[in-house]
């Protein structure tokens, strides 16, 4: 077990980045506006799942040998930078909406909406150097084996983000009717949105390598 006071430090740094405007909350409200909050707990499950994924491979030390291969993290890094930008344009493009902007779109099937939810936190190497960077620093080895101490940060980090993200999920159509009676307030949560996913992308494309 990793000492209580890591334990606690590590779920508020946890809750930080989760409440961190980021393309798991802007899928996951998209989604519940359009299709439901069932659906949008169904993608949770494919964005928790993509948490537990990177959790183990950093906790059986996979993650270290995508961080020393060049080609593999840039591809990753590359690819969630590119996704993001595609968020973005779709945020401000002419004609574009707010995610909390209800829309009528096509119901996807809870198989595609577990597998999008999936792929978006996937597609996020920001998760995999998160573990990589911050999880070995609340780790005491005298505390016993250093794999179940991982383990233990790790679900963590899932339990604090999956629950906050499902009360996004519950209330992304109360903020949604907030903003349909305050259209201007929904241009400027679209812009900033857009501008907020783009500066995201900038970022992870042209930071240096850790």
């Amino acid at each position: 077990m990793p000492d209580f006071a890591n334990l606690l430090a590590f779920a508020a740094i946890s809750l930080g980045m989760v409440l961190t405007p980021g393309p798991n909350m802007v899928y996951l409200i998209s989604r519940s506006i359009c299709q439901g909050r069932a659906a949008g707990l169904v993608s949770l499950g494919g964005v928790a799942l993509g948490f537990v994924f990177y959790m183990l491979c950093a906790a059986f030390g996979i993650t270290a040998f995508v961080m020393a291969v060049p080609f593999a993290y840039d591809t990753l890094r590359f690819a969630g930078a590119l996704y993001l930008l595609y968020l973005a344009w779709q945020a401000v493009k002419p004609g574009g909406r707010s995610p909390f902007q209800v829309q009528d779109l096509p119901k996807d099937g809870p198989r595609k909406l577990f597998l999008m939810g999936l792929l978006t936190n996937l597609l996020n190497p920001k998760i995999a150097v998160m573990y990589l960077s911050l999880l070995p620093q609340f780790i005491t080895p005298e505390h016993g084996s250093i794999l179940s101490q991982s383990v233990m940060l790790g679900l963590t980090q899932i339990v604090v983000s999956v629950s906050v993200n499902a009360a996004i999920v519950v209330a992304a159509g109360s903020i949604a009717l907030f903003l349909a009676k305050r259209p201007l307030w929904g241009v400027v949560q679209r812009w900033l949105m857009g501008t907020v996913l783009a500066a995201l992308a900038v970022r992870m494309m042209t930071e240096a390598r850790r």
